[in-house]
């Protein structure tokens, strides 16, 4: 009978650990996806293009951000006030000091707006 216990023991803790596994292997893929590495070149392009004055968390509390009185990219409100649409436009086309027409790639758009949109809290 002793022995019986002991291998529902193992099987238990079998189970716990592979529950565990599972549990941070998700955690981990939730975390990876977060980060700017799940974001490839969309994360290089912010960096050198935009984090200097929207600030590498995207709150704009940058001296330039400050200046320009750019928006929180982490607050939803403010996410919520334009659509990729228009994100993607003035990306492409600059608007009042931002002069990034001819530096963003049409096809690095999306993956930057995706970046973008991933500050939000």
């Amino acid at each position: 009978m002793c022995h019986t216990e002991i291998d529902i023991s193992r099987n238990h803790n079998n189970h716990t650990n592979k529950t565990m596994k599972i549990t941070l292997s998700i955690v981990s893929l939730a975390f990876l996806l977060a980060s700017p590495v799940a974001f490839g070149d969309a994360a290089e392009i912010y960096g050198k293009n935009c984090a200097s004055c929207h600030g590498a968390d995207g709150k704009g509390q940058t001296a330039m951000g400050k200046k320009f009185k750019l928006k929180d990219y982490t607050d939803a409100k403010v996410q919520a006030s334009f659509s990729d649409k228009e994100a993607t436009t003035v990306i492409l086309e600059g608007k009042g000091a931002m002069k990034t027409k001819g530096k963003v790639a049409d096809a690095d758009v999306a993956g930057l707006v995706k970046y973008i949109r991933a500050f939000k809290k």
